[in-house]
């Protein structure tokens, strides 16, 4: 510490790139400080900053002994505890997930002790170093949230042990879905509602979700014991009824609950399988030879949908190929709403079949598919759909949503295909077939990489920069945190590293992912585990991107 000190003393109004020569480590008896990355001038990003902590002097040793969830929440603990310790000081900053628990990189457990990773911006009077200011933040601020996030009496052992038996309940919850034939479970009491669409908060006074008797299934947790909820079951659901009343609110619950949420959220007891993908129509996206003859044939001028490419789909060519892209990646689930799709990959009703024959339509609709993505594939689907009852016909399972309560309508959906039977007819001309993943070329990424010199850096969950070029997901909608899409870039980088082409990147992704995967990362804590599903979601959406059918 004297030596960090001496040198910012040194440096006091020398021009800002002085604070350069702080660079290293330094021991502060009870925990060393690692400064890894120094700005370059005030404007830039904020120096990258560590400290380590040996268990031995924080009364934590015992999470060592706790399962990974468990551990994972403990991690997303302290970071918040840091956070909030840390307010007062502006300068000085970690990677938070709102109100989700992500595998993040901002707290790591070592088997030697507790790594704190954060941001620390470093003071400037215009282009000059403020080193006493400096020492300041550093050698007295900095220590004190260090110690006071890494032990045990600082935090409240009993908050830390609720925070994270609420995460392992709620992995505990998504590892049943399968042995009970589920897709997702809403627990009762859960709060859907948003305080607004700019505020991932719970609504306050919101009505709590009860399941219908119906589809109630009871599950176990180790330490909430049994609970009760709505089961969603494997194959097709629709969710219906009328505008206000909840119908989107209840799939974007479901769609966000991929992720484990804190408690007080609203949603800590809801959750879903982990490979269920929200698509939608995305107009002016890139589509990288791709194989759409499932969904769009015989286009004009005889033009080929099994090796398709374009650099500005459409809505309905866009979701058919987001759709095909899930699939590819390993997605057992599939969400949509008919709000954000486009209406004639979803339906074709019986008076447009009438007026255009099929012989002009390429498009093959969404309703036509879908039950052989289930019965097929073992894919399964929920549907909001307010405007279309020809999908009741496909449909096992139909909740209607009315004043944000659920109730089973499966039944009466059945008298009603009875006394209102279907006019359309079913427009698949071929049985659905299956497709080999798609080579992805990894020179042409280390292209990129190097012609962008090396760059990797994420824009919130809307753009990813890679070397030079700006990849837009910002219809990515299950993104969670600008951590996740750098960790994205990252595993990117780990492909470019690669020679040649790469026969199943969704499989490669997953090997990379696999265990302690941040070790493969660099040491920054702005990073946290994303899916497969959305690393090649995101790549999908690179437009230099080069795929090519295997």
């Amino acid at each position: 510490m004297d030596q960090l000190i001496a040198t910012l003393k040194k440096i006091e109004k020398q021009n800002y790139r002085a604070y350069q020569q702080i660079k290293g480590s330094f021991d502060f008896t009870d925990f060393t400080l690692f400064i890894d990355y120094v700005q370059a001038d005030p404007f830039a990003s904020a120096s990258r900053v560590r400290a380590f902590r040996p268990w031995s002097l924080t009364g934590l040793e015992w999470l060592k002994d706790q399962s990974a969830a468990y551990q994972v929440a403990a991690r997303d603990f302290i970071a918040r505890k840091f956070a909030e310790f840390a307010k007062q000081e502006t300068s000085v900053s970690i990677a938070l997930s709102g109100q989700t628990v992500l595998d993040s990189t901002s707290v790591i457990f070592t088997e030697e002790g507790i790594e704190l990773r954060f941001r620390v911006n470093l003071p400037a009077e215009g282009r000059s170093a403020l080193g006493k200011k400096a020492i300041n933040t550093l050698t007295f601020h900095l220590p004190k949230f260090i110690r006071r996030a890494t032990i045990e009496r600082e935090i409240d052992r009993a908050a830390l042990e609720y925070h994270c038996q609420i995460i392992e309940d709620q992995e505990c919850l998504r590892e049943q879905l399968e042995s009970n034939n589920l897709i997702a479970f809403v627990a009762d009491g859960s709060v859907l509602p948003r305080f607004a669409g700019n505020c991932d908060l719970p609504m306050k006074d919101a009505v709590p979700f009860i399941a219908p008797e119906t589809l109630a299934v009871t599950l176990n947790t180790p330490n909430q014991g049994d609970i009760r909820g709505m089961g969603v079951p494997k194959g097709i659901t629709l969710i219906v009824g009328g505008g206000f009343h909840g119908k989107s609110t209840l799939l974007t619950a479901i769609e966000r609950s991929i992720y484990n949420h804190i408690p007080g959220d609203g949603r800590e007891r809801i959750v879903t399988n982990q490979n269920s993908m929200k698509i939608r129509a995305e107009d002016g996206r890139c589509v990288h030879n791709l194989n759409l003859s499932n969904y769009i044939n015989h286009l004009p001028m005889g033009k080929d949908t099994s090796d398709f490419s374009t650099q500005d789909a459409s809505g309905s060519t866009s979701q058919a190929a987001w759709l095909q892209e899930s699939i590819e990646s390993g997605a057992v689930g599939l969400l949509i709403d008919e709000d954000t799709s486009a209406t004639n990959f979803m339906i074709r009703d019986e008076r447009m079949q009438a007026l255009v024959s099929k012989g002009d339509e390429p498009i093959t609709p969404l309703v036509d598919r879908i039950g052989q993505l289930r019965d097929d594939l073992d894919i399964s689907t929920i549907v909001v759909m307010g405007g279309s009852g020809d999908y009741l016909d496909v449909a096992n399972t139909v909740i209607q949503m009315h004043d944000y309560q659920a109730v089973d309508v499966t039944e009466k959906a059945q008298q009603v295909i009875a006394q209102h039977p279907t006019q359309r007819n079913n427009e698949c001309e071929t049985p659905l077939v299956t497709f080999k993943p798609r080579s992805l070329n990894r020179n042409a990424l280390q292209t990129i990489l190097m012609d962008g010199k090396f760059r990797v850096s994420a824009k919130g969950t809307e753009s990813l920069r890679f070397g030079k070029e700006f990849a837009d997901i910002s219809a990515l909608e299950q993104l969670e945190s600008a951590s996740e899409v750098n960790a994205i870039g990252w595993l990117w980088f780990q492909l470019a590293q690669l020679p040649g082409w790469s026969a199943n990147p969704a499989k490669e992704v997953a090997q990379l992912l696999d265990g302690e995967w941040h070790k493969q990362m660099p040491a920054q804590g702005d990073l946290a585990k994303p899916r497969v599903l959305d690393v090649l979601a995101a790549l999908n959406r690179m437009r230099k991107s080069q795929f090519k059918a295997n």
